[in-house]
């Protein structure tokens, strides 16, 4: 969107995690996932047509190829 808006060429997202930790009661879940093949990446489309960084709405993205494997419930942690 920042690119778009800009006139520059979107490129990498690198992003840091500061805390990421995995919750004793979700193990056999991560587990599952762990064991899942990587599907291919979906494709999002922006309108091109929008300039302004705070102008863009709902309908001005497009999400193609969205192929997600089943959801794997996990109890709350508390």
């Amino acid at each position: 969107m920042l690119a778009q808006v800009c006139g520059y060429r979107a490129g990498d997202f690198v992003h840091t995690l500061g805390d990421a930790h995995l919750y004793s009661n979700h193990f056999e879940q991560a587990r599952r996932q762990l064991t899942r093949e990587p599907r291919h990446l979906p494709q999002m489309r922006l309108n091109p047509a929008v300039t302004d960084l705070f102008g863009f709405r709902f309908d001005d993205f497009e999400l193609d190829g969205y192929d997600p494997h089943p959801h794997i419930a996990a109890p709350v942690a508390v």
